[in-house]
């Protein structure tokens, strides 16, 4: 029997708890999940690609099925290389859709045999992204409870700067 393998693209500067959420309840449905983080030259993160990387592995460390990669040009190339058809995205309200949608299908597009699946966030998280935690954090602000561990003393140490 084949493993169901499905890859969880994405910035992840920072993981948050919505992420690691929808990573956990994916496991439900995939045996595996790859989470690929994004080198985008476009943005200047809070993290390097690295950082980023190993954050999510400790974040994850508690998971079983889950690798943690970094990526650079087409997802389409890397779904490819990892012979993966599926991709995970989480979505937290109805703003997220249109943007999702049009990912989706651009890489449908680029190969028929991919196929989006999406989660919807848990209700706590659905306000909860990337850009208001580093915002909070590099205003000397703290969201604890709204990133791993690991993250929280990360972002503390990186804006105490």
């Amino acid at each position: 029997m084949n493993k169901k393998l499905a890859i969880y693209p994405g910035t992840f500067d920072p993981v948050t708890n919505g992420h690691i959420d929808i990573v956990e309840r994916s496991l439900d449905i995939f045996d595996e999940i790859i989470i690929a983080v994004l080198v985008n030259k476009n943005k200047k993160p809070v993290f390097s690609t690295e950082e980023r990387v190993s954050l999510l592995k400790k974040a994850t460390a508690h998971l079983n099925g889950v690798k943690v990669g970094s990526y650079d040009g087409l997802l389409v190339d890397y779904l490819r290389n990892n012979k993966c058809n599926v991709v995970l995205r989480g979505l937290r309200a109805a703003t997220d859709l249109e943007y999702e949608f049009q990912l989706a299908t651009t890489n449908n597009m680029m190969d028929p045999g991919i196929e989006t699946v999406f989660l919807m966030t848990s209700n706590n998280y659905t306000f909860l992204t990337s850009s208001v935690i580093r915002e909070a954090y590099s205003c000397g602000g703290e969201l604890p409870k709204c990133v791993p561990d690991v993250v929280h003393k990360a972002l503390k140490e990186k804006f105490s700067k």
